[in-house]
């Protein structure tokens, strides 16, 4: 069985990077190359468009451009104007979706046209699902699990929500997927540490997300 491709691109953000290679390493059928945002913004296009799916981890919040930046840096305007071009999968997993938050084409691709944010940590939250049927929730239930939680605004009629939570001191829609041209995008609010990254259910509902995203499932 060939494994899923899988670009995961961080940066703006710092995170546990021993726990998040564990958490990538537990999905035997990924095949995972995680990178900087620089890294992924200079590769050649042969490279970026070998992936079956793109994961955004990133919180960069000014720009994107390709203008006045070191060479290492590539033209991360014009990569990110790329994606949607073809059926290449796209997961936003947790602060990518604050990412660019005065970027049309970012508002665009996670579904949220305003994006300002409060953030609470260590939250205890119950994820609810709101589409059982759907590929990436299919014989999930409700759980409980601690995280960071996010206020800010859900996503459009335009997207399918799957997940959401009932939290006083969070956004209510927490996983939705939606068309972003011609690509599959999965959006996942949850992911903020390893206490989210080591639950089941999580590592579940992200792993059918990048397959869904592929167009595997």
């Amino acid at each position: 069985m060939n494994k899923l491709k899988t670009a995961v691109v961080t940066g703006g953000h710092s995170y546990d990077v021993p726990n998040f290679h564990r958490l990538f390493r537990a999905f035997p059928e990924l095949d995972v190359y995680i990178q900087n945002m620089d890294d992924f913004a200079s590769s050649p296009v042969e490279t970026r468009d070998s992936y079956d799916v793109v994961v955004f981890y990133t919180m960069l919040m000014g720009g994107p451009h390709d203008e006045g930046l070191a060479w290492y840096q590539g033209k991360p305007k014009t990569v990110l104007e790329h994606l949607g071009k073809s059926k290449q999968g796209i997961v936003v997993l947790h602060h990518a979706i604050l990412a660019y938050p005065e970027w049309q084409p970012w508002a665009d691709l996670v579904g949220i046209a305003e994006r300002s944010f409060g953030y609470f940590m260590a939250q205890t939250v119950t994820s609810q699902i709101v589409d059982p049927n759907h590929p990436i929730t299919l014989g999930i239930s409700d759980w409980e699990m601690v995280d960071e939680t996010y206020t800010t605004n859900g996503a459009g009629p335009d997207s399918q929500v799957l997940i959401t939570y009932d939290h006083p001191k969070s956004m209510r829609t927490i996983a939705w997927t939606r068309m972003y041209q011609q690509a599959r995008v999965f959006c996942y609010q949850a992911g903020h540490d390893h206490v989210t990254w080591e639950n089941r259910q999580f590592r579940e509902v992200l792993n059918n997300g990048i397959h869904w995203a592929a167009g595997e499932i």
